[in-house]
C-alpha cells in the first residue's frame, strides 16, 4: 500500500492521559510522524484520568525495577516539572504512611526499605513526630515520602493533547472505535461517526476498553478488565488534616486502601473504597450494563480472584454499603471524623487487568503485536508515570515502522 493511501503514520485510540502522552511523545521523539488520536468522549480525561485524587506518587510501593517503580520515580519529577512549566496547579506536600496497629510495623518496615530500594528518601516517624505533622491523625508509627504532590492530572492530558496538536498530531473527540481491520501493510478503523482512519501503526490507550479493543484488532490479549469502583468522600472539616496521610497497604492488593488527601483546590478527599463495579463505566450501584458484566463473569480469572480475595472483598463492599463502616475506617487514622464531616463526592472506577489464573496484574502491561502496541494495564499510578509511558510507548511503535 502506498504511503498517500496512509491517513497517518500512527493512530492512538483514547483521549487520557497515557493516550495524549503518547502522542506528545511520538511528536517530540519524531517530528513529522503524523498523528491522529480517537478518543469516543467529547473531550479528554473524562475517565480514569479526570476521576482520581490527583496524587503525584513517589514510587514506593512498587516492586523494584518494575516499570511502576521505574516509571513513577522519574515521572513524579518530571510531572512535577512539567506541571511547573505549563502554570499547571500542583504542590510537593509529602505524605505519611501510618501504622495503627502493631501487626502493621513489619510492612511500614518493608516499605521503608523499598523505599530506599527505589531511591526514595524515607523518614521514620514516631507519634509525638506523626503530630508535627498531622495534629489530629494518630498512629504507632509512620514514614514520610517528602516527593509525594498533587496536581490537576485533567489539566495536564489537555495541555499534552494542546502541545501535540501544536507539533501537527490531530485528536478528535466523539470517535467511538467500532470496527478495526488490521493486514500487513497496517491498519484502518472505523468509528462511530462513520469516520475511516488508515495507518501504518495503531497503539491501543483505550483503559477501561482496551481488552475488548485487542480483540477487535485480533489479538487475545490473554487478561480482562474488571472494573473496580473507588467510593470517595469530601471532608466536611477540612482544617483536619494538613497534607496526604495514608494507611499501611497489604501487599496482596494493587489497592492502597481508604487515605486522605488534600487536593490543590484545598478540600480533603477521602477514599476510595474499592468495590467491583457493573458496568465499565459505573459510577454508581445504579448503572448496569449486562453485556459487560456478562463479560466480566465469564472469565475465569474473575471467579479465581473472587474464591482468593473474598474476605477483602466483603470488607470493601460492607464500607461502600455502610457509612458507618467507611467511617470506621477513617477513624483509624483521624478519631475526630464523624460521620457527619463526610460528604459524598464523585466516584472512579479503576481498569484492573486479572489473568486468567485470577492473579491481580501488579505491574503495567504493554504487550506488542503486528502493527500495533497495547497498553492493557495501566491503573494508578499511569497518570504520576505518563511522561515515562508514553516515551516507551512511542518508542515502541516506532520501532516498528523503522
Amino acid at each position: 500500500m502506498s504511503a498517500t493511501a496512509f491517513d497517518c503514520d500512527v493512530l492512538v485510540i483514547g483521549g487520557g492521559i497515557v493516550g495524549l502522552s503518547t502522542a506528545y511523545a511520538l511528536t517530540r521523539a519524531a517530528p513529522g510522524t503524523s498523528v491522529v488520536v480517537l478518543e469516543k468522549e467529547s473531550g479528554p480525561a473524562r475517565h480514569q484520568t479526570g476521576r482520581n485524587s490527583g496524587v503525584i506518587h513517589s514510587g514506593i510501593y512498587y516492586r523494584p525495577g518494575s516499570l511502576k517503580a521505574r516509571f513513577a520515580v522519574c515521572g513524579a519529577a518530571e510531572m512535577v516539572k512539567f506541571c511547573a512549566e505549563h502554570g499547571i496547579p500542583h504542590e510537593v506536600t509529602g505524605k505519611l504512611i501510618v501504622a495503627t496497629e502493631r501487626t502493621e510495623l513489619p510492612r511500614l518496615h518493608a516499605l521503608v526499605q523499598r523505599g530506599r530500594e527505589n531511591g526514595i528518601p524515607v523518614r521514620e516517624l514516631g507519634p509525638a513526630q506523626i503530630a508535627e505533622y498531622e495534629p489530629h491523625v494518630r498512629g504507632l508509627a509512620a514514614i514520610r515520602v517528602g516527593t509525594t504532590g498533587v496536581c490537576d492530572f485533567g489539566a495536564v492530558a489537555a495541555q499534552f493533547a494542546e502541545a501535540a496538536g501544536a507539533a501537527g498530531a490531530e485528536v478528535h473527540y466523539g470517535e467511538e472505535v467500532r470496527v478495526v481491520d488490521r493486514r500487513l501493510w497496517g491498519v484502518a478503523v472505523r468509528a462511530s461517526s462513520g469516520r475511516v482512519v488508515r495507518a501504518r501503526a495503531l497503539v491501543n490507550c483505550a483503559g477501561l476498553h482496551c481488552d475488548r479493543l485487542a480483540r477487535l484488532a485480533g489479538d487475545e490479549p490473554g487478561m480482562r478488565i474488571v472494573p473496580f469502583r473507588g467510593e470517595y468522600y469530601d471532608l466536611a472539616r477540612p482544617e483536619l488534616v494538613r497534607g496526604l496521610v495514608y494507611p499501611v497497604p497489604d501487599p496482596a492488593f494493587p489497592f492502597l486502601g481508604v487515605h486522605l488527601t488534600r487536593g490543590i483546590e484545598g478540600g480533603v478527599h477521602v477514599g476510595p473504597n474499592a468495590v467491583p463495579a457493573l458496568a465499565r463505566e459505573g459510577y454508581d450501584w445504579s448503572t448496569v450494563r449486562p453485556r459487560e458484566l456478562l463479560t466480566t463473569l465469564g472469565w475465569p480469572g474473575s471467579w479465581q480472584m473472587a474464591r482468593r480475595h473474598w474476605r477483602y472483598g466483603a470488607g470493601e463492599l460492607h464500607r461502600s454499603l455502610s457509612k458507618r463502616a467507611f467511617t470506621s475506617a477513617v477513624r483509624r487514622l483521624l478519631p475526630d471524623v464523624t460521620a457527619d464531616d463526610l460528604r459524598p463526592a464523585e466516584a472512579g472506577v479503576r481498569a484492573q487487568a486479572v489473568l486468567r489464573d485470577g492473579t491481580l496484574a501488579d505491574d503495567f502491561l504493554i504487550r506488542e503485536s503486528t502493527r500495533t502496541i497495547h497498553v492493557l494495564n495501566a491503573p494508578s499510578p499511569a497518570a504520576t508515570a505518563s511522561l515515562p509511558i508514553g516515551r516507551e510507548v512511542a518508542r515502541r511503535v516506532l520501532r516498528q515502522l523503522s
